[in-house]
């Protein structure tokens, strides 16, 4: 059953909540159409290397981009398109980008989930493994060093991460120095294929907070409200000077690993469970179950999404590739072009 929304003390109030839950869900429709249009191109052979797909895990995504502000450092994971987009994202850059266009913010050289634009808080990812926390972490030094405030950043990354050594040194890091590192841990009951139960014996990840010293908090990841409600709190809390913060959620990715992994060995228990509930599904039940949205608007939303999606995918094919003759010297950080912005 989808959580009701407690009306709020004014009528202001309940218009904010109301217009924060509809731009959330047209991002994450929009992730998912993208997301299942990346999908379709991979298996027509039009995309190189991995597709992977966010698919279930939009309603945690989005609840960051929409909470964070120009100044900001975002880290996202292979999965969070819905949160890169709503983090102002265009969506001709994941298209050009997954589709290898020298037009793309990486130029067509690096892979298609390493995109990112530095210069505006966009990290492009070095690995899904736990590496990008300490690189957020020097961003967040970097402007503590030059005496800029309210500012955030936030890493994002898989149960299977958390095992790591570069979570914990990193996690250690912020804690120590207070940092205003909100870090949200998407546990998704599999790292690849590895169930959580041979990952770790803690009841549950979020009980490593205590260890760090940091507030920690646990929330339903298919749960839209929920995931607005205590991902918004734990950002503002680090922008208000409380140092790292740790949200972890529990889902379950509604595909394979990969568009390569047929994800055959995930426990059908768990698909019939409530963590194999379609976030993007519950939240128009939200909307609709509110008055905030009918089924017409739905589905106008619905094509919107699609026209935008489509007419980005068919510029990235028009698009130029990479001439390796041409493009001879070509860094992220001092490529003149990008740090004008790229266009």
């Amino acid at each position: 059953m989808v959580q009701s929304v407690a009306e709020p003390a004014t009528s202001g109030d309940v218009l904010a909540l109301r217009e924060q839950h509809l731009k959330a869900y047209r991002f994450m429709l929009l992730a998912r159409v993208l997301d299942d249009k990346l999908a379709s191109l991979y298996r027509a052979g039009k995309i190189m290397g991995g597709v992977f797909l966010g698919r279930g895990q939009e309603a945690l995504s989005v609840s960051i981009g929409v909470h964070l502000q120009e100044g900001d450092i975002f880290a996202p994971l292979i999965r969070d398109m819905a949160g890169r987009l709503a983090f102002n994202e265009p969506i001709l850059d994941a298209a050009r980008t997954f589709l290898g266009s020298a037009l793309g913010p990486m130029r067509g050289r690096d892979g298609n989930i390493h995109r990112g634009r530095p210069k505006e808080g966009q990290l492009a990812m070095i690995s899904h493994l736990g590496a990008m926390i300490s690189v957020v972490n020097g961003g967040l030094f970097a402007r503590r060093m030059r005496g800029i405030k309210g500012t955030v950043g936030v890493a994002c990354c898989g149960d299977g991460s958390t095992s790591t050594g570069a979570f914990h040194e990193a996690m250690n890091q912020a804690a120590v120095e207070k940092l205003p590192l909100v870090m949200v841990v998407a546990d998704n009951q599999y790292a690849y294929s590895t169930p959580t139960e041979r990952q770790f014996a803690c009841r549950s990840l979020v009980d490593r907070a205590v260890g760090y010293g940091i507030p920690g908090y646990e929330i339903d990841g298919t749960n839209l409200s929920e995931c607005l409600k205590v991902v918004g709190g734990a950002i503002a809390h680090a922008r208000a000077g409380a140092g790292p913060q740790l949200v972890v959620a529990s889902l379950l990715r509604l595909c394979g690993h990969g568009e390569h992994d047929d994800g055959s060995y995930i426990d059908t228990k768990l698909k019939a469970s409530e963590l194999g509930r379609d976030c993007i599904k519950l939240a128009e039940h939200l909307l609709k179950q509110q008055g905030w949205a009918d089924v017409a608007t739905l589905a106008k939303w619905r094509a919107e999404a699609v026209q935008k999606v489509e007419e980005a995918t068919a510029a990235a094919q028009r698009d130029p590739a990479p001439d390796p003759f041409e493009q001879n010297y070509w860094a992220a950080l001092s490529n003149p072009q990008l740090l004008e912005g790229n266009e």
